[in-house]
């Protein structure tokens, strides 16, 4: 009887730390209502671009569609998707396809996942970077090379006029990715893919036994199709000619979905890769921590996922962690037969230290969150001051976000906002009163940074 009674105490305990986790989770910027906001504004704002370029739509993807991150807190990971080209199962019908479509066939690779792009079809007029990787490859075939397309490609080239702003640099690139920086500050990872017309494997995600999402969300997942973004397996020879398929519409639109609950698992799930696991290599990323959540969602009846069952989530996520990193297997939510694990270059010193970390940080309970700073620091903060300082960040990020909207209905010529507009000189004046009353309270704490900007920037990390 004693027994049962500290077991029904800790799990009391862990319950209420749970709840208490969530609401500062809430505080810190990642509770439903910001969450939802952010979707909608980066949506918006994906709209209003794509309305001025026919031939390109960009798509807002990773923690900033998902709504979980702040302006600065991450980079900006955007798909530049090539409209006028197609790629498609084998035994399409291309007579289906409009004829101003360039069109690609697919053919799996031994890796799955992932393709080879030969021509059918090609449409002149458009996307010279994809013209310049064409190769024959001596058999009377003509390929797509995904390493020669993407070091064709210029992003500043193909960005629309709105989206050039002052000081956007372009770096080198980082494996399919186009990196441009904003200001020195503001990061964005571009990633120029093709649209891809897979059903079958879409109907076999879709035909899955499941406890969620509903159907209703299946069927729009289904309809938000696919995409081929430049990377092969890097185990493979033949790499530089292969395409992966990816689903970023329908993965933010699974991630749109989750809970509350499911979304600060996913969070903090992540917060302890950056802050405890921190792979200097990418031997794990934060897309193996969402599809430990998504498979959760799945697999869970959504009744067992509530505020209170936080830490619970957390320690089975942490456990299917350790069993992926021991195993070295992890399924893709959306093609099970690709191991997200399979080419994670993770070297046994590093796999035994993250089990053992791991097996800790399970074994200290609801202490964990002690590992992590920026929930540490909320905890150690006087709640009032820290409930004052959230709603000011977040009317900040609101500002920013309206500014940013703003200036894609109003610029000249060269792409710069127009500052004589009344919205935006308002939400300017009102980034500036709050800024000064943040500032004003950071003096009167000992802090002795007068540079408003840097503040700001700060804040929006």
């Amino acid at each position: 009887m004693d027994i049962e009674i500290l077991l029904f105490c800790i799990q009391n305990y862990a319950e209420s730390v749970s709840v208490e986790i969530c609401s500062i989770l809430t505080r810190l910027g990642y509770g439903e209502e910001i969450r939802r906001w952010r979707i909608k504004k980066y949506r918006e704002f994906d709209r209003l671009v794509n309305a001025r370029r026919p031939d390109l739509t960009m798509i807002t993807a990773g923690s900033k569609a998902e709504g979980l991150t702040c302006r600065l807190e991450s980079d900006w990971d955007i798909l530049q998707v090539l409209n006028k080209v197609l790629c498609v199962e084998a035994g399409t019908n291309l007579r289906t396809i409009p004829c101003d479509m360039e069109v690609y066939r697919m053919d799996t690779c031994a890796y799955p996942g992932h393709c080879k792009l030969f021509l059918e079809r090609q449409a002149l007029g458009y996307y010279n970077e994809l013209h310049r990787a064409l190769y024959d490859n001596g058999n009377g075939d003509v390929l797509l090379s995904s390493d020669f397309f993407v070091e064709g490609i210029s992003i500043l080239s193909i960005l629309p006029l709105a989206c050039k702003q002052a000081g956007m640099v372009q770096n080198s690139r980082a494996g399919p990715s186009i990196p441009l920086t904003i200001h020195k500050i503001l990061h964005m990872d571009n990633v120029v893919s093709l649209p891809c017309h897979c059903p079958s494997i879409l109907k076999r995600w879709a035909a899955r036994h499941r406890h969620w999402p509903p159907p209703i969300v299946v069927e729009k997942v289904v309809s938000l199709g696919a995409y081929l973004t430049p990377v092969g397996y890097k185990g493979s020879e033949s790499k530089h000619v292969e395409w992966r398929v990816c689903f970023n519409t329908g993965e933010a639109e699974l991630v749109d979905n989750l809970n509350d609950t499911q979304a600060k698992v996913y969070v903090m799930l992540k917060m302890i890769l950056k802050n405890v696991l921190r792979p200097s290599k990418k031997e794990i990323t934060s897309y193996v921590m969402k599809n430990i959540v998504l498979w959760q969602a799945e697999n869970n009846q959504q009744n067992r996922f509530y505020a209170g069952s936080l830490f619970y989530w957390l320690h089975d996520g942490l456990k299917k962690l350790r069993t992926a990193i021991v195993t070295q297997q992890l399924s893709y939510n959306m093609i099970p037969e690709r191991n997200l694990m399979a080419a994670s270059g993770l070297q046994d010193k590093q796999q035994r230290k993250w089990v053992a970390d791991i097996t800790d940080m399970i074994a200290e309970g609801p202490n964990v969150i002690l590992r992590l700073p920026k929930i540490r620091k909320a905890i150690v903060a006087s709640p009032e001051p820290m409930l004052w300082f959230s709603k000011r960040r977040m009317e900040l990020e609101m500002l920013w976000m309206e500014y940013f909207e703003r200036a894609m209905h109003c610029h000249d010529e060269n792409g710069e906002p127009d500052e004589c507009d009344y919205i935006i000189y308002k939400i300017k004046r009102r980034q500036a009163k709050v800024l000064l009353e943040v500032w004003g309270w950071m003096v009167l704490d000992g802090c002795i940074v007068n540079d408003l900007m840097i503040i700001y920037d700060r804040i929006l990390m």
